[in-house]
């Protein structure tokens, strides 16, 4: 077997940002487009796949509020 044909499936893919480029935080600093607050937006980058499902959680419960 081609050691190289495997490689793909032990490369996690990436959870997607919810960012939709309407950025405006309310008074609560949680922002109107995506419902991420700033420190979650700040943070994005360098959190794991774990902390972004997290986050995405939270700002879902967010928005349905």
């Amino acid at each position: 077997m081609n050691k190289g044909a495997d490689s793909t499936s032990e490369v996690a893919v990436q959870v997607a940002s919810p960012c939709i480029r309407h950025c405006c935080l309310d008074d609560n600093d949680v922002c109107v487009g995506c419902y991420r607050t700033l420190n979650e937006i700040m943070n994005w980058q360098s959190s794991s796949n774990e902390q972004k499902r997290v986050i995405l959680e939270a700002c879902e419960k967010r928005r349905v509020r």
